[in-house]
């Protein structure tokens, strides 16, 4: 049971990764009609082509409900299917998927997957100051009611810093713990910003020494292994076999996907160290019918260096307790024998709020239609991708292949 690989992304379209406040101010609607107009483009599609949407509902300026509705009817589509994701960093991974089992079931031809994240122009009964205290609680719930409002935040647990610590700090009281190594996933993804122009940090080169005499924000977290949050937004297409024969790229087929879900705040985690994508991914492999030996280039959600290294070990890279010393014994650019996160990954690339994880998708699409510039592989059929919501909470995984 599963896909078969008869849907494909056709097209992509990102914004360059800005500061927020130097990007411009944009309604969501606006970003979702440039962003279909963008991707369509790259696709060599027309608007008429689009029969299907799945889109980021939550923080959507001009609408918290109904939102798939209004954005049709911007856009001036007619929709066959529609959708709301709401899996913080896991959404895109999470809306490809369902873009894909909506073609394949034939309740449309052609989806658009778009997540806006540049911000939206302030009114003037609204308080801009709601964004500085909704990132100091990060994805914790503050409502009357939420456990972690109760539970978590009056002691501490704030934001993701904290959240992301806790793990790393488990996982070095189980399995040791060797910053050497987590600098390096830092370092081998900033050389491969290196090489992409729309890259935060293209032109800023990183070394080991240089993530190690950072500044210690959660321990054991340094502040070059953490994200840097940028304004952005994204999109992609996902097509029938019949519309992708006539887009201009070499599509990349979905042939597997997994999702999986069972905690909210790491607090109730039966064990930190063992993240939800294990799960995903050994569901996405079994669907596509491949080993972990077939993956040619793994995109890898990135928001922190320990959620690579967790993801590497629980989608069956790395071995379970050892993924430090695999880390050093493989060159993880694009030039090494295990590419990841090709573009520079969130951590170099930027992450453009819950579009950040979009980057991956992307990037995966990219190196198959050969379109990755100097860093394109010279071989790239197979590509693993994933992403993680919440603190470690929400995770995805997809496969894609060319078609």
């Amino acid at each position: 049971m599963g896909l078969k690989g008869n849907a494909a992304i056709v097209g992509a379209a990102q914004y360059r990764p800005e500061k927020y406040a130097t990007a411009p101010r944009m309604f969501h609607l606006e970003q979702v009609a440039d962003l279909a107009g963008r991707a369509l483009a790259d696709a060599g599609l027309k608007a008429a082509d689009i029969d299907g949407l799945v889109i980021h509902g939550p923080q959507f300026h001009e609408a918290q409900v109904f939102v798939p509705a209004m954005a049709a009817e911007y856009l001036g589509l007619s929709l066959n299917f529609a959708e709301v994701v709401d899996l913080g960093g896991c959404s895109s991974v999470a809306a490809v998927w369902r873009a894909a089992m909506a073609v394949e079931m034939g309740l449309c031809q052609a989806v658009l997957c778009v997540i806006p994240a540049r911000m939206a122009p302030f009114g003037p009964d609204e308080d801009p100051s709601w964004m500085a205290r909704a990132m100091r609680f990060g994805g914790h719930s503050t409502a009357f009611g939420a456990p972690e409002a109760e539970f978590d935040l009056p002691y501490g647990h704030m934001g993701q810093n904290t959240g992301y610590a806790m793990i790393a700090q488990r996982y070095a009281a189980k399995y040791g713990y060797d910053p050497v190594a987590m600098a390096k996933i830092a370092v081998d993804q900033r050389t491969n910003a290196l090489a992409n122009p729309d890259a935060s940090f293209f032109g800023k080169p990183l070394s080991i020494e240089d993530v190690l005499a950072s500044k210690m924000v959660a321990e054991p977290l340094r502040v070059l292994e953490i994200v840097m949050p940028v304004a952005g937004g994204a999109a992609v297409i996902v097509a029938s076999k019949e519309v992708a024969a006539r887009a201009r790229n070499r599509g990349a087929c979905i042939t597997g996907f997994g999702e999986h879900l069972y905690f909210k705040s790491p607090t109730y985690a039966n064990e930190m160290t063992d993240t939800p994508i294990g799960p995903a991914a050994e569901r996405a492999f079994a669907m596509a019918g491949i080993k972990r030996s077939d993956i040619q280039a793994a995109q890898l959600y990135d928001c922190y260096t320990i959620t690579v290294l967790l993801t590497l070990e629980d989608a069956g890279f790395a071995p379970k307790g050892e993924g430090m010393r695999w880390v050093r014994e493989h060159d993880l650019t694009y030039k090494g024998n295990f590419p990841m996160n090709t573009h520079g990954g969130q951590l170099s690339f930027g992450q453009s709020g819950t579009a950040g994880g979009m980057s991956q998708v992307i990037e995966a699409f990219h190196q198959i239609s050969g379109r990755a510039g100097e860093r394109q592989l010279k071989r790239c059929d197979t590509v693993f991708v994933s992403g993680t919501g919440g603190v470690m909470s929400e995770q995805g995984a997809l496969i894609l292949q060319g078609a």
